[in-house]
Order: C-alpha cells, then sequence, then structure tokens
C-alpha cells in the first residue's frame, strides 16, 4: 500500500469532522493509501495535527511553515521545543515539519523577511537535531539555501517536500540523507524537467505525496481564466495518491505495485517512527 508522506487532512478544506471519511476513500482500495503523515504549520496548529492523527491512525509532523513566519512569535519556537518534549514519547510524531525556506512568494523575499524566514529555519533544524527527528522540508526556489544551513546544522535526515530543483540539488539532498517528495505537480505533461527526474532518480530517492489539499494533479487542475469564470477546482484528497503512483511508475517504467513498495520502504527509512505504526 501507498504512504502519503505529506498530507494537510486538518486543512478547512476537508473539515475535521469529515477528515475520516476522506481517509476512508484512500484506503478503500486494493492498493490503496495505507498512512498519511500530516505535518502542522503553525503553533495554534500544534494540538489539532496531533489529535487527528491519533484519532485517523495516521502520524504527524510539528513545526512552523515559511509562510505562516510572518505571523509567528519567537515563543512559538519555545511552544514548538515544548511539544516535542512533551510528545517525545509519541511513536505518531514522526518529524519536525513543514519547515523550510520559501522564495517564490514576493513579500517572503523582502530582506526583512527572508532573514526571518532564515532565523526559523536555523532555530527548527537545531530542534530537530536536539530531539533527534528529521525534518520535512518546504523547497520553493530555496534548494541552495536549505542546503547551506542543512550542512552547518546536520539532522538525521528527512524528506525535501514538492521536490522541483535540478539533478544536481537532487543529489545533494540524496547525500545528506534526504528522500524526496514527488506529487501532483509530476502528473502535467508540460512539467518536463520533473517528470525526468521522477523517471530517472534512484529509486531508493523516492517517497510519494499528495499535499493535499494542494498541489492537484492535473485531472483535478482547473486554468485560473475558468475559476475565474465561476468553475471550481477538484478537491486534491489522498485518494489521488494512487493514480499519481501509477504516473511515477508508467515514467519510470514499473508496475505501480513495485513502486508502492519501495515508495513505502522509503518512507519509513526517512521517517523511522512510522516503522512503529506499521
Amino acid at each position: 500500500m501507498w504512504i502519503d508522506t505529506h498530507c494537510h487532512l486538518d486543512a478547512p478544506e476537508f473539515g475535521l469532522d469529515h477528515a475520516g471519511a476522506v481517509l476512508a476513500r484512500a484506503r478503500a482500495s486494493a492498493l490503496g493509501v495505507e498512512r498519511c503523515v500530516i505535518p502542522a504549520v503553525a503553533q495554534p496548529h500544534f494540538d489539532g495535527a496531533r489529535q487527528l492523527a491519533h484519532r485517523l491512525g495516521d502520524a504527524y509532523a510539528l513545526g512552523i511553515h515559511p509562510l505562516f513566519v510572518p505571523q509567528a512569535r519567537d515563543e512559538d519556537l519555545a511552544a514548538l521545543d515544548a511539544a516535542l518534549t512533551e510528545h517525545r514519547d509519541d511513536p505518531r510524531l514522526v518529524a519536525v515539519g513543514e519547515i523550510g525556506l520559501d522564495f517564490f512568494v514576493p513579500a517572503l523575499c523582502e530582506p526583512a523577511m527572508r532573514a526571518r524566514q532564515i532565523h526559523f529555519y536555523q532555530a527548527q533544524l537545531k530542534l530537530a537535531r536536539q530531539h533527534g527527528l528529521p525534518v520535512i522540508l518546504h523547497v520553493r526556489r530555496s534548494a541552495d539555501v536549505l542546503l547551506k544551513y542543512l550542512r552547518t546544522i546536520p539532522v538525521v535526515g528527512g524528506i525535501a517536500h514538492a521536490f522541483n530543483g535540478s539533478e544536481q540539488q537532487a543529489g545533494h539532498f540524496l547525500k545528506l540523507g534526504f528522500k524526496l517528495g514527488f506529487g501532483g505537480a509530476c502528473t502535467f505533461e508540460p512539467a518536463r524537467q520533473l517528470r525526468s527526474l521522477a523517471a530517472r532518480l534512484p529509486l531508493t530517492a523516492l517517497v510519494l505525496e499528495t499535499d493535499a489539499p494542494d498541489i492537484p494533479p492535473q485531472w483535478l487542475y482547473t486554468p485560473a481564466a475558468q475559476r475565474a469564470a465561476g468553475q471550481a477546482q477538484g478537491l486534491n484528497t489522498p485518494a489521488e495518491l494512487p493514480r499519481i503512483g501509477a504516473v511515477v511508475a508508467e515514467l519510470r517504467g514499473i508496475a505501480p505495485e513495485t513502486l508502492a513498495q519501495a515508495t513505502r520502504a522509503n518512507a519509513l527509512a526517512a521517517l523511522p517512527r512510522l516503522a512503529g505504526l506499521a
């Protein structure tokens, strides 16, 4: 079965009361989704992500996402440390995440906000190292800077989520013990470089994810003009992971079952506490 290594089941698009039904659909098929990892994105979400993971039998991560850094306070880092300490023996707590850097959003690239992002990123790497946990990284036009600080603040590996960098950058993450997350973006035929990476990287490098409800696959995507005209975008859920996996398997010329087995093993290697939940 598949493991969705990045799924925001606590997002308002799902609603906490309906997340169980969403996950039940993902688990329904013979080659369904065995487990999801729910990464928190801000301090107010820590308890919700943890409680939802326990209710659904899934896993979770705790961290402050770079898109939430503008609203975050330095006290939130202390709260993260406290939560990691309080729940250190929780087998469902598998990583520090989602953390990282975002140099795509213009407002986050302003010098002061860029520096604040780096401050939160460094601090959370130190917490991950302190607590002996891997990290789940947000990588958007920021791979080289992320790598720079990973070399100075080494952690026990993790996942470069929604990877969309170069083959050289991929190699650097792999040398540091990371796996690379692939999801809906590689289902778009114009994404030639990304699809080439999904096809050519070592099979041991890949994990699969939906990032639901974000990054919908091609069959759910509605162009901006059509959205402006009132056509809704399809809701991305963990149930899309088997079809995403089938696309990646076709790119690699292997059976979906082979890819599911390999990416499951890779997820357990990247986030070792997942193995205790199997």
